[in-house]
């Protein structure tokens, strides 16, 4: 495939399932070099293998800058200079606020915020050197947040000001940043939250579009597409777009379905802290804090 992509070096955090997983392959099939980072080294390393170009698995909790300064030099000895890093790993918890463990909540921030901005602090001086491009997995919850999501919804909102702020400093050095807007995607941390029940009806009460959950595959390869030509933004899917024009207006649509969806016996019986969703989310909690 002719490809801006080809003979060049691509980072991924959170690349073992999931969008990350899926937007590695769509770049390996455009020629690139992939540094697959995340938590499952065995799940990294088979992904690594079935790609039909050089590969690189590292184990490495994004939270741990000197882990990522020491995965940024591995990255640049074995691959080259990064041209692309995408900041994807991301976790969610699931509840209401008031009954979610602190811990959790705190750390629902950590690896989203502050793993992103780590990430883009131990690969930006190879991104100055290729000028090169930053991409920022944000969701549909930078845009306007929901009931039941609060460290997910605070997390997405500051990664897309963090992405916007370092756009504005990098700029002048040729680097470029990206913001992916994501909505519902088939990943297993939303099959998870769709288990319980408020977080599904909730779902189901928002405005047609909005409510439905995407293939992974058509959105990486949208992904991939907008790596190629280093978007300031990218919708997933495109109709995002008109939510960015009218974000003013989410807060009170959100209000009256939570309103529906979280007031009948059913939906407050279902009001129960879920901790992390998904096998990713699992896995970083075991990473973090081992079972004995």
């Amino acid at each position: 495939m002719d490809s801006p992509l080809h003979d060049r070096t691509v980072v991924v955090t959170g690349a073992a399932r999931g969008v990350g997983a899926a937007l590695a392959r769509e770049c390996a099939r455009r020629g690139a070099r992939l540094a697959l980072l995340g938590h499952e080294q065995p799940r990294l390393e088979a992904l690594a293998a079935s790609l039909r170009t050089p590969a690189l698995a590292l184990a490495v909790d994004v939270t741990d800058l000197p882990g990522l300064h020491a995965a940024a030099g591995e990255v640049r000895a074995r691959l080259g200079r990064p041209s692309v890093v995408v900041a994807n790993a991301g976790i969610a918890a699931a509840g209401p606020f008031a009954d979610t463990d602190p811990a959790i909540w705190r750390r629902v921030i950590d690896v989203n915020l502050t793993g992103s901005a780590h990430t883009a602090r131990a690969f930006l001086p190879d991104l100055v050197e290729t000028a090169g491009y930053y991409l920022q997995i944000a969701s549909l919850a930078s845009l306007g947040a929901v009931p039941m999501m609060s460290a997910y919804c605070a997390s997405k909102a500051g990664v897309e000001a963090f992405a916007h702020a370092l756009r504005a400093e990098v700029a002048g050095h040729g680097v470029a940043v990206g913001i992916a807007y994501l909505n519902w995607t088939d990943t297993d941390m939303i099959r998870d939250g769709d288990r319980h029940t408020a977080l599904h009806e909730l779902r189901l009460r928002l405005p047609g579009p909005a409510r439905r959950v995407a293939d992974t595959e058509p959105a990486a390869a949208r992904l991939a597409r907008a790596v190629e030509r280093r978007r300031t933004a990218v919708y997933v899917p495109a109709w995002l777009r008109l939510v960015q024009a009218t974000r003013a207006a989410l807060p009170p649509v959100v209000l009256r379905a939570s309103r529906r969806a979280l007031s009948g016996p059913e939906a407050r019986a279902g009001l129960r802290a879920s901790g992390p969703l998904g096998a990713g989310g699992r896995a970083d909690g075991a990473a973090v804090r081992p079972e004995p």
